[in-house]
């Protein structure tokens, strides 16, 4: 089943164009790459799906609805969530309230109830602390509930932006530079969890730059240049393309080489 469908989505910006004439489908349960070099548009693609900015052509599906333009909150309620390449934690917050925090915003006691705290919301509270410690669990930090998230490492940072991504239960998570910066084995648990999120039940569309990141969890890639889908398949086929190779690939291996 398609869960996400992108039809010649196109963005221009004056007379730049970020993006050109985009067509490409993700199927559920899948854990689908956007690579390409810098300014290939991928970025551009994410806020274009996601509703932060409006197509100048081209249609985007979720769920078989037509969601084009929809602002982001609304895709949230439908199932769609995004995290960003910078940091979206309240750094003098704990963990857990991060988490918390998430979960509040979806849940159904409004503003009144929640200060009058009827037995009702006072339920409600206990199970939503629950779900956030699960979510802290889930993503590998246990044991860090009350540490404040702006002191933790890059890499448990990471972890945390993806239990507030997942706090309003999501179907589709597009994952944007998930492992930029941190350490091997940062990249490695970070890889698990993505791996999980399917077993979740969760489809992921993610934009990365690490090759051996997404050449060892994606069942398909999609490649960009200059806005446009240059190539798409299994990475075996991706890695083997020449297009590819002279485009961005190779690009990584000479960098490889010089390091």
């Amino acid at each position: 089943m398609k869960l996400l469908e992108v039809s010649g989505l196109t963005r221009r910006f004056g007379g730049l164009v970020a993006v050109n004439d985009v067509t490409l489908s993700v199927d559920a349960g899948e854990i689908r790459g956007l690579i390409g070099p810098n300014g290939a548009g991928k970025t551009t693609l994410f806020n274009l799906v996601t509703g932060v900015l409006r197509p100048t052509a081209g249609r985007v599906r979720f769920d078989g609805t037509d969601i084009t333009g929809e602002p982001t909150h609304r895709l949230v309620r439908r199932g769609m969530v995004r995290t960003y390449q910078l940091s979206q934690l309240f750094a003098g917050f704990t963990v857990l309230r991060n988490v918390l925090s998430a979960l509040h915003v979806h849940a159904r006691a409004g503003f009144w109830a929640g200060l009058l705290e009827p037995p009702a919301v006072r339920r409600q509270n206990h199970a939503l602390r629950e779900r956030a410690l699960e979510l802290v669990r889930f993503v590998g930090l246990a044991g860090r509930e009350d540490d404040i998230a702006g002191s933790l490492s890059h890499g448990h940072k990471r972890l945390l932006q993806v239990a507030v991504g997942l706090a309003p239960a999501p179907r589709l998570l597009l994952l944007d530079e998930p492992v930029a910066g941190l350490l091997h084995e940062d990249v490695d648990r970070m890889m698990a969890l993505v791996r999980s999120l399917r077993a979740q039940g969760i489809t992921v569309v993610l934009v990365e730059h690490n090759m051996q990141a997404v050449m060892g969890v994606c069942d398909r890639i999609t490649v960009l240049q200059f806005g446009r889908v240059i190539a798409e398949g299994a990475p075996a086929a991706i890695a083997a393309d020449p297009q590819v190779i002279e485009a961005y690939l190779g690009v990584f291996e000479d960098e490889e080489d010089a390091a």
